[in-house]
């Protein structure tokens, strides 16, 4: 393993000028600021950290102007609904949305997730249907189709996992068939950062007349992603993944697929009319926004939004590039170090571990050296098992990342390497 001053002359050897400016993004986050320590955040595949404008805009709507939409015919009544659908055209221009109405605010990609599952799966699958979905797969875009495969007895199908961390695409024809009716995929994958060729697999499932769902958790938060042209059916993502706040997420559905649907759920402002023995839908999007929505962390989520334009997704997506890139040469200097995947097209995550020790404990002791890492399956057991292993370390890097924060993991790995030696 190379020591700290084979770092600083690789670093010096191979830095080109980032496109951001790394630093001055650092002060819009309090957090960095706030702890006296060192404190390097490498779990942004998990969540992001917030900007301070995300934080006043949902502090702004709890101090000036907390009221329920859609319902109060008052001034900040009105106010908290033009900000909460003012989020509609924001993502609608983000992400090229053909129609605001078919943004839906959800509470995460898991419950966009379900939401398809329930209200379209279970009304359109049946014991003739074949589900594909893929070995790579996130719980939430697994569990979901093995409950709804389970009750109308439907079929599940995968692409396989390769070892390099890729879907093996070598058989994807035989895998498509007039029985596959729904396809659902990840866009990147959390634990490799693998980026699928979805507009291909969208290409094969529209060939044979299947919905097409994209789990875009991880991808929407990285990289220019335009709903139109990929031309999936469904696509889902979360706030927290973006500079965004927990507890909102989105799902974007072809507007007529969406009044097919049945509700996901049924209460207040979903409905049109409703009497003692029956009810009808409100319009789409509000049919599947039961109940009061979390309007400040929709309000966040316009907040997050405007943030990541500001600063621009392509310059955002460059600056990982070069993080991946630099931290694949320097973690691959420590011979301990086993690196999971080998993707062309891959996003900011490392997937690794260190020869005899636990993720768990390694992420326990470059804590101390104020270095966060996820350690664990990743909520994705069956990468796990592909791998055979039962557990990773994981480094995923953000905006507010740099090749200091690299060095200083490589440096923490090493002294926790010698320390359990």
């Amino acid at each position: 393993m190379g020591s700290k001053h084979d770092y600083r002359i690789r670093q010096t050897s191979t830095r080109h000028a980032l496109m951001l400016d790394v630093q001055s993004i650092r002060k819009d986050f309090s957090i960095f600021s706030q702890n006296e320590n060192p404190f390097i955040f490498l779990d942004s595949a998990s969540t992001t950290q917030k900007p301070q404008s995300v934080i006043d805009a949902i502090s702004s709507y709890y101090d000036s102007y907390a009221a329920n939409v859609h319902r109060a015919l008052y001034a900040i009544g009105e106010k908290a609904t033009d900000e909460y659908e003012g989020v509609r055209k924001k993502v609608k221009e983000f992400l090229n949305v053909p129609d605001t109405h078919s943004v839906i605010f959800t509470r995460s990609t898991t419950e966009s997730l379900n939401l398809i599952a329930y209200a379209w799966g279970q009304k359109f699958l049946n014991s003739e249907s074949e589900i594909l979905l893929s070995e790579m797969e996130h719980h939430s875009n697994l569990v979901p189709w093995q409950l709804v495969a389970q009750k109308t007895k439907s079929s599940l199908k995968f692409i396989s996992l390769t070892n390099d961390g890729t879907l093996d695409l070598e058989p994807i024809d035989s895998l498509f068939s007039k029985r596959t009716k729904l396809m659902s995929v990840s866009h990147q994958s959390n634990v490799f950062g693998t980026v699928n060729p979805i507009e291909m697999l969208i290409t094969k499932a529209k060939d044979v007349g299947a919905i097409t769902v994209i789990d875009g958790a991880q991808s929407v938060p990285h990289m220019q992603v335009d709903i139109t042209q990929l031309g999936c059916d469904f696509y889902a993502f979360s706030g927290h993944k973006m500079v965004g706040p927990t507890g909102v997420g989105a799902l974007i559905g072809r507007t007529d697929l969406l009044e097919e649907m049945d509700p996901f759920m049924g209460g207040g402002e979903m409905i049109d009319t409703v009497t003692l023995e029956k009810s009808t839908w409100n319009k789409v999007p509000w049919k599947f926004e039961a109940g009061t929505p979390n309007i400040a962390q929709v309000i966040g989520l316009g907040a997050a939004i405007d943030y990541l334009k500001n600063v621009g997704m392509e310059k955002i997506h460059a600056h990982e590039k070069e993080l991946l890139d630099y931290g694949l040469v320097v973690l691959s200097l420590n011979k301990e170090i086993t690196l999971f995947g080998n993707a062309d097209n891959r996003g900011a995550v490392i997937p690794f571990n260190v020869k005899n020790i636990h993720p768990h404990d390694l992420a326990k002791f470059l804590d101390t050296d104020g270095i966060c890492v996820r350690a664990g399956h990743h909520c994705a057991q069956p990468i796990m098992n592909h791998l055979g292993v039962t557990a990773t370390a994981r480094a995923s890097f953000y905006l507010y990342n740099t090749k200091n924060d690299i060095d200083a993991l490589a440096e923490s790995i090493e002294k926790t390497a010698r320390i359990f030696a």
